[in-house]
């Protein structure tokens, strides 16, 4: 099982960044892979149309460590961890956001990967044009 870790630096501060990620009303707007559609709080948890279909997320409790990971539980009942964090970087913030193998094909590891990339360059592109 392969790992990589995908990264952004983010010219905002990371409490900044933090808040606007954490959000899950932004969620649509920079986390298309995520969230492609209505979002329905219920609990801990959001019911997110996905273009996976729908699919369960649960978030770390808010916390001052620039932890945002979640678990995802996909249509078919899998649930997979995502680890995403956001750093204080010398020019402000850098995401990172950690892709799994899993059980995917290398095409479709690629593919989440390419994903991943284009949330995390909308989410900076976002925080620098709006703070």
């Amino acid at each position: 099982m392969r790992s990589r870790h995908l990264s952004r630096e983010i010219a905002e501060s990371p409490r900044e960044v933090y808040e606007f990620a954490s959000n899950p009303a932004n969620l649509p707007a920079w986390a298309a892979g995520l969230a492609a559609g209505d979002i329905v709080q219920e609990g801990e948890a959001l019911l997110v149309e996905s273009p996976m279909g729908q699919v369960r997320v649960v978030f770390v409790p808010d916390n001052d460590l620039g932890v945002l990971d979640h678990d995802v539980t996909l249509p078919s009942g899998q649930t997979v961890t995502n680890h995403f964090r956001v750093l204080s970087h010398p020019h402000g913030a850098e995401v990172v956001f950690t892709v799994r193998q899993l059980d995917l094909t290398d095409e479709d590891f690629e593919r989440d990967c390419a994903r991943v990339e284009a949330d995390l360059d909308q989410l900076k592109g976002l925080l620098e044009s709006t703070f």
